[in-house]
C-alpha cells in the first residue's frame, strides 16, 4: 500500500462556526486549532495546510477558570528599554475581546510560515453578528 500525502490543492476548505459564549477558553482553543490545522480530517498532513476556516462569535463572553479573571495578564514589548507593558485580562476583554481567543489559538499552531497561513483562516467577532453568512458555516461540535 502506498501512503498518500495531501497537498494544499487536494481538498476543499469548509467553514465552521463556534459560539464561545460560556465556553472555557482553553478547551475551545484546542478545538479551533485542530480544525485550522486539519487534524479532524483523515487527509491530515503535518507539512500542508489542509485545515478549514473557523468563525468565532461571542468572544466577549468566553469563560475562564480559577482566578484568571483577576490575575491573568498579557505582556507587550515595544522593543525599547523599559518598553514593556502589561494588560489585565479584564481590561483586554473590554477593549479587544477578540485578542484573547486569537492569542490562545495562535500559541497552539506551528511557529513557522505554515502557522501564519493557518491563523489567517480564523475569524473572530466580539458579538453574535458576523459577515460570513454566505459561506454557510456549520456548527463545530
Amino acid at each position: 500500500m502506498k501512503t498518500t500525502l495531501a497537498t494544499n490543492t487536494d481538498h476543499t476548505k469548509s467553514w465552521y462556526m463556534v459560539d464561545a459564549a460560556d465556553e472555557t477558553l482553553g478547551r475551545v482553543a484546542v478545538k479551533i486549532a485542530n480544525v485550522l490545522r486539519g487534524r479532524h480530517k483523515p487527509t491530515y498532513t503535518p507539512h500542508a495546510d489542509t485545515g478549514d476556516f473557523v468563525v468565532v462569535v461571542n468572544a466577549e463572553k468566553i469563560k475562564l477558570s480559577g482566578k484568571k479573571n483577576t490575575q491573568k495578564t498579557y505582556m507587550f514589548y515595544s522593543g525599547w528599554m523599559g518598553g514593556d507593558s502589561y494588560v489585565n485580562i479584564k481590561d483586554m476583554r473590554q477593549k479587544k475581546p477578540e485578542f484573547i481567543i486569537e492569542h490562545a489559538v495562535k500559541g497552539m499552531l506551528p511557529r513557522n510560515r505554515l502557522g501564519r497561513q493557518m491563523i489567517k483562516k480564523l475569524k473572530i467577532y466580539a458579538g453574535s453578528e458576523h459577515p460570513h453568512e454566505a459561506q454557510q458555516p456549520k456548527p463545530l461540535v
